[in-house]
């Protein structure tokens, strides 16, 4: 039989992470991206140059590595941190197409005019593709079937503009009715980027003028861009509103990146947030196309991962809101302290709800069924902790036969850890 046939919708990181992932098991993957149009700068922390090592984004991650110093104002601290890389945005996309071209991926630059049942695509220049299965991987600008859920509306005003070179450098800043996030390359490019209320904001054609004149009023960005900085730039706007999708997974289809979640960039980069959903996604789809007796898991697998992951992602972000004490009750701010709920980041131990339970998980490249242990922080499962499973363990604890049955068969080192990890959940 012919290996089903894979469209990914968009080369950004999650595209590309699944695409490549999907060529290592053996699928014949075409991508289609139209490729970003303008100029722009992100700051990457060191888990997003490994979860690039891990998605085999080597060239992607030669780009990823310029470090900066960074300077950090809020809540009416000033601190100078030096744990920022920043990032060329266009350079890393072209290293992307450039990584799925040496994976055997087939890359087509092209607009996505509409997608019609039985997964013909369309493409505004004319071009028809056809596929057995489709990932949408087309970010914010996918199509969403309904939200499951949405976060106060938000916009990010990016203005860039050309400044003299120098040492590159990155600063965050809280503002009474936002925050910028702003970063200059050695070769003298400049970013600002104002996160803001979607409501209230001036026309189009003001917004250049607008944000001038919010950087002239900082004194962060005259000390980190100079004059150049008063001066009216080139300003993209684009939305920054967290959003869940509704359904993230079916029989022929999945969403990954922030096609399937969209979190507020200041939840946590995004890059890595697009990763940790992509990563699983190769797996997920393998197990659709070539295991349909496990359909349900490999959806309910997904679909749970991408809930959670936003969710966590989503309470960063609220506790970061959080910090900012000195604003707390100005309107931006009492918003976004609030989302999504009121539930701690990490819950407290609790031995006495920790259980067994049947939960779906990765077993060699497919989505399987096994016992794993539930716990108050960890509602999905944890099946296994440096390669010994805990279910056994925690079901004889549970039963009252004592550690040295529970533990039978363990080295001393396996013991120890796992009695470190029982503690952490309460036991004892």
């Amino acid at each position: 039989m012919a290996e089903p046939r894979i469209l990914v919708l968009g080369a950004g990181p999650a595209g590309a992470a699944t695409a490549i992932g999907l060529r290592r098991l053996g699928y014949p993957v075409t991508v289609v991206s139209d490729w970003r149009r303008f100029a722009a700068v992100e700051g990457i922390s060191q888990r997003v140059l490994e979860g690039l090592r891990h998605a085999g984004l080597a060239g992607a991650l030669a780009e990823a590595a310029v470090p900066a110093t960074r300077q950090v104002r809020w809540n009416g601290q000033h601190m100078q941190l030096n744990q920022e890389c920043l990032l060329d945005r266009q350079r890393f996309d072209l290293a992307l197409r450039d990584d799925l071209l040496r994976a055997g991926v087939s890359v087509l630059q092209g607009r996505v005019r509409e997608v019609l049942p039985g997964y013909e695509v369309r493409l505004e220049d004319g071009q028809r593709l056809h596929g057995d299965f489709l990932v949408e991987a087309r970010g914010r600008q996918a199509p969403l079937a309904g939200d499951r859920l949405r976060g106060p509306e938000t916009v990010s005003l990016l203005n860039l503009w050309q400044g003299e070179p120098g040492a590159p450098a990155s600063a965050v800043q809280s503002l009474e009715d936002g925050w910028a996030w702003m970063a200059r390359l050695a070769d003298g490019r400049c970013y600002w980027q104002v996160t803001l209320d979607a409501q209230g904001l001036p026309g189009k054609a003001a917004l250049p003028d607008y944000c001038a004149a919010r950087r002239r009023a900082s004194a962060l960005v005259a000390e980190l861009f100079g004059r150049r900085a008063a001066e009216p730039a080139q300003v993209h706007a684009r939305s920054s509103t967290a959003i869940l999708a509704g359904e993230c997974v079916g029989d022929d289809w999945l969403r990954v990146g922030d096609a399937a979640m969209a979190v507020d960039p200041l939840s946590g980069n995004g890059i890595f947030q697009s990763l940790s959903s992509a990563l699983q996604a190769p797996v997920v789809i393998n197990t659709l196309l070539r295991r349909p007796g496990h359909a349900a898991l490999a959806k309910q697998f997904h679909q749970q991962r991408i809930e959670q992951l936003f969710l966590r992602f989503a309470r960063i972000g609220r506790d970061f809101y959080g910090q900012e004490l000195e604003r707390a009750g100005q309107p931006f701010w009492a918003r976004r302290r609030a989302w999504p709920d009121a539930q701690p980041l990490h819950l407290a131990a609790d031995w006495a709800q920790v259980q067994v339970a049947r939960r779906p998980v990765l077993r060699d490249g497919w989505v399987d069924e096994a016992e794993v242990v539930v716990t108050a922080d960890q509602p999905l499962g944890v099946w296994h902790v440096q390669g010994v499973a805990l279910a056994p363990v925690v079901s004889e604890l549970k039963a009252g036969r004592g550690e040295g049955h529970a533990l039978r068969g363990l080295t001393q080192g396996q013991r120890g850890m796992v009695m470190r990890w029982l503690g952490e959940q309460g036991y004892r």
